[in-house]
């Protein structure tokens, strides 16, 4: 399966908290902070929901 490179670009400060624990179910805890994951369909409509939030990569 193919990775994604995931990296937070923007505060979650202000967001929902549905939001934030999206970002910690990423592996994501801080600003700037880059994860690799893999492209399955669950973890690209994480994405999708905090698209506003990172930076993706392919």
């Amino acid at each position: 399966m193919a990775k994604v490179k995931i990296t937070q670009i923007k505060s979650i400060i202000g967001q929902s908290e549905r939001q934030r624990s999206t970002l910690r179910s990423l592996g994501i805890r801080k600003m700037h902070q880059t994860v690799e994951v893999e492209a399955n369909p669950q973890i690209l409509g994480m994405i999708e929901k905090v698209k506003h939030l990172v930076r993706i990569e392919q």
